[in-house]
């Protein structure tokens, strides 16, 4: 396999989950690293086989091992490892044989990532659940939607890919540093409760600091600020307008062909201000209004679907999508310049053209 990218050198052994672990490999994948997927010998009737496709599971090759009568010849992946990461329930690697004393018995300098919803001890610990579960613990569910209505359903970018995928990135990459210091390995317990709540520091400080409150679309980032929302326009599509700052505002205001002096910050007019903004939005397709908007300060642009993100000049210019094999799908991020990451197609390897590629 040839190596390239910033983790070029660096021996990934992925036990194959649904969610953020997948991701979390096929970032590893791009960026270089030589990661393995064992993947669990395929059912005809479970449709979760291969949820991640050739898209997330691109970048390296999988093998099939039945874990629970072929312990050892997975522990001799790990013991030529770098990185372990795993998504399984707390206690089932431990009930397999593949915990972490036994991993680091084989391989004291391995970094083992485990990745769940709800973290390795706890109440909640061992108990089921999904991304919405995760998300519901944290607060970060409760604060986003409308006021008087359930909360709505998020795609899973927030808990599996955010507080899950993102997090559980960052310590194995963290610990893998110390490791290669120190010579020893650790245990990385990456939870998407941890993550999300993490992530949402931002709320919390403005919460103390009296910027936020607790009630939904009522702050200026949440759909409560008129000038920090989405819109329908005339042909039912919609764009995003974000000029939170007063010059940016004005911006808007002009392209609206509103007064300038429209006062931004009195909460007590938010509400017919944001009508008063939907009437002009609701005049114009959403084409005119980017056209109109385009190389001013406004900060708005369009709601795109999944094909016309793919087309959008912006996107196009940077490489931001690519296409593999007829699917389109997006291109490596982040973009290391001196050692860029690429895509890598997948493939299914038996254990021995495994174990020999880890040999050399």
């Amino acid at each position: 396999m040839m190596e390239s990218g910033s983790l070029a050198g660096i021996r990934v052994v992925e036990f194959d989950a649904i969610g953020p672990v997948p991701f979390a490999a096929t970032m590893l994948a791009d960026m270089g690293a030589e990661v393995v997927r064992i993947a669990r010998p395929k059912r005809a009737d479970d449709p979760w086989d291969d949820v991640g496709g050739s898209v997330l599971h691109r970048g390296r090759p999988t093998i099939e091992l039945d874990l629970k009568t072929q312990r050892d010849q997975a522990l001799s992946l790990v013991s030529r490892a770098d990185i372990l990461i795993e998504g399984l329930r707390p206690g089932v690697m431990e009930r397999l044989g593949l915990g972490p004393d036994a991993c680091l018995d084989v391989n004291p300098a391995l970094v083992y990532g485990r990745m769940t919803g709800w973290g390795q001890n706890g109440p909640l610990a061992r108990s089921v659940g999904h991304d919405i579960n995760y998300l519901a613990l944290t607060g970060a569910l409760r604060a986003i939607g409308s006021p008087g209505s359930p909360p709505p359903v998020p795609l899973n970018l927030i808990g599996d890919y955010g507080g899950g995928a993102m997090f559980l990135l960052t310590g194995v990459l963290a610990a893998l540093v110390s490791a290669r210091t120190t010579g020893k390995g650790q245990v990385v317990d990456s939870a998407m409760v941890d993550g999300v709540v993490m992530m949402t520091a931002v709320f919390h400080a403005w919460r103390a600091s009296g910027m936020w409150n607790d009630e939904r679309a009522n702050n200026l980032i949440d759909g409560g600020a008129p000038y920090y929302r989405c819109y329908q326009c005339a042909d039912g599509e919609y764009i995003a307008v974000g000029p939170i700052e007063p010059a940016f505002f004005r911006a808007f205001l002009h392209g609206l062909d509103l007064p300038n002096d429209i006062p931004q910050h009195d909460r007590a007019r938010w509400p017919e201000m944001a009508a008063r903004f939907a009437e002009r939005i609701a005049t114009r397709m959403r084409d005119e209004w980017c056209q109109l908007f385009d190389g001013t300060d406004a900060c708005v642009t369009p709601v795109l679907n999944w094909e016309e993100a793919a087309r959008h000049p912006h996107n196009v210019a940077r490489g931001t999508f690519a296409e593999r094999g007829g699917v389109v799908q997006p291109w490596p991020a982040p973009r290391p310049m001196g050692t860029p990451s690429s895509i890598r197609a997948g493939a299914e390897l038996s254990f021995d053209e495994m174990l020999a590629r880890w040999s050399r």
